[in-house]
């Protein structure tokens, strides 16, 4: 049974001010990492690829990394999940984030801070979980667990039904949050974890059918400035919200229409 696991920096246990500002973002994320490598290895994993997606792909600490999986860093690349395809059971959300906008979420946004806003997908509107959670369901491979804040949890649960989420922290703002210990945080990543592979079979991947319409909330005029529009594939309803339309979900998804 092969488990993929994607792992944000915001969402970790100890974050509460964007990454960069706390020294010991690093390890943070990558001891939860372990915590969800060892549960779902307990669980009856059998094979773990974890891909490093905050930063390019360069924060795990690979000293530090558990024996019990191997490690996707670096970038770019095409796919959202490199690696990931329908051979996987499941995909774990590891140090997730709300979408922008959430109040009291701690870092809310979605993809950029700096140049986006809000997006949606014929008609609903997605923040990184469901985005993701999009992408993996296109193989047919349905999300079993997110981590994080409170806000996230509860967007994943609302979203994706009955998954297994790990709140390892309370939001009480963009910016400050209630924080579980380290070890209580960590315990409770493996303990989900390990419950989230006995949810394997009972759990449906998240899908949209196509033709896909994709609407994206730029933060400024001038990001949209030099996109080429078309007033079919792609259309620009006002100054900063552009339409992107393909029966192609990678090609819509990555604005390459």
């Amino acid at each position: 049974m092969k488990i993929y696991i994607s792992c944000d920096a915001e969402g970790a246990s100890g974050i509460y001010r964007p990454p960069e500002e706390i020294p010991e973002y690093r390890i943070m994320m990558t001891r939860d990492v372990n915590a969800a490598v060892a549960g779902a290895r307990a669980g009856g994993a059998t094979e773990v690829l974890v891909w490093d997606m905050h930063d390019s792909g360069k924060t795990l600490i690979y000293e530090e990394l558990d024996a019990g999986a191997d490690y996707i860093m670096g970038a770019p690349y095409v796919e959202r999940f490199p690696g990931l395809d329908a051979s996987f059971a499941g995909v774990f959300l590891v140090g997730y984030h709300a979408m922008a906008g959430t109040p009291r979420a701690v870092c809310d946004h979605t993809m950029s801070s700096s140049m986006w806003q809000h997006i949606w997908v014929n008609g609903v509107m997605l923040g990184e979980v469901g985005l993701d959670a999009l992408w993996a369901g296109r193989f047919g491979v349905p999300v079993l667990l997110v981590t994080g804040d409170d806000k996230v949890c509860a967007e994943a649960r609302a979203l994706l039904g009955d998954i297994e989420t790990a709140q390892v922290k309370e939001g009480w703002g963009r910016h400050a949050a209630r924080l579980l210990s380290p070890s209580a945080a960590r315990r409770l990543i493996f303990e989900k974890a390990r419950a989230a592979v006995a949810k394997v079979g009972r759990l449906k991947p998240f899908t949209i059918p196509p033709p896909y319409e994709v609407k994206l909330k730029y933060a400024s005029t001038s990001h949209l400035d030099g996109i080429l529009c078309d007033g079919k594939r792609r259309e620009r309803l006002d100054g900063q919200t552009i339409v992107f339309r393909s029966d192609n979900l990678v090609e819509v998804l990555s604005r390459q229409v």
